[in-house]
């Protein structure tokens, strides 16, 4: 088996339907308290079946409390590199948290595929990964090649003065969510790709440049902008839209009140929540 959802609620198994048929090797867990379900193992003590799933799962993801999950796991935590990934979900799919082997064990991309499958919010913690501020938003052509949009990426970091290095996000609409080219070029680029979902970015009330022409072909006022600053949290343009091979780019800078941040480089408005 490679990832274990546990559930204990009908609400929690609802959710974990949602997420089966999108993480490989899935088998889904849910209390005895729900009742016999054709789909799913029952099991009585979270505490039994956490030590029989914790030897031979990739992923365990929790669609429980986060306190659930920590006295669960807490006797069983011996390694960073042997420990499997643990993510908790809320019952309602709202939030995805990275709670153990975020970084070494694959829990980060867990979260973030989760949140991806259930348009929840991605919490991932690990210092290498939150201590990074811009976001990447990208808008491309069905059929776009990898290269190309590496190319648009790279070139319009070096325009705003700044590296791959410092991304956190690559961003798109979820309509992307298939595209070839774009999966490879984030796994490529080694940058973790966050697509928000449509609704989200016509309900959008931030100040971005719409495209007519964008609006015509997939029924959006725009992709790059909005993606760059919906994907992360309190976030400004410090990039507008600029069009690379045929690829549209924008990045977008997450802004926190209690560091220090470099002057932007563009912006079109002030800062302010990512989401209205």
């Amino acid at each position: 088996m490679s990832v274990a959802l546990v559930s204990f609620s009908a609400e929690g198994l609802d959710t974990a339907r949602r997420l089966s048929p999108h993480l490989h090797g899935a088998e889904i867990h849910v209390h005895k308290c729900v009742g016999q379900v054709p789909d799913a193992r029952l099991f009585s003590r979270v505490m039994d079946l956490t030590r029989e799933l914790f030897d031979h799962c990739r992923g365990i993801v929790y669609i429980a409390p986060s306190g659930v999950a920590v006295r669960a796991i807490a006797p069983l935590i011996e390694h960073k590199f042997r420990d499997p990934a643990v993510v908790v979900v809320d019952v309602l799919g709202r939030w995805a948290v990275s709670l153990l082997c975020g970084h070494e064990g694959g829990a980060n991309d867990l979260t973030l595929h989760i949140a991806n499958v259930l348009e929840a919010e991605p919490v991932i913690t690990t210092t290498s990964e939150a201590a990074k501020n811009l976001i990447v938003g990208v808008g491309c052509r069905r059929g776009t090649p990898a290269d190309d949009i590496m190319t648009a990426v790279r070139e319009s970091l070096a325009t705003a003065g700044h590296r791959p290095e410092e991304v956190r996000l690559l961003a798109s609409a979820d309509l992307k969510a298939d595209e070839a080219g774009l999966l490879e070029a984030a796994h490529l680029l080694n940058i973790p790709l966050r697509f928000v979902s449509g609704a989200e970015i016509r309900a959008c009330d931030r100040n971005f440049n719409a495209s007519a022409f964008v609006q015509d072909k997939v029924a959006l006022p725009a992709v790059a902008e909005p993606a760059a600053l919906l994907a992360g949290r309190r976030t400004r343009l410090i990039l507008p839209k600029t069009i690379i091979k045929s690829v549209t780019v924008a990045i977008s800078r997450e802004n926190f009140s209690w560091s220090v941040s470099a002057p932007e480089t563009a912006s079109t408005e002030p800062a302010g929540p990512s989401r209205p």
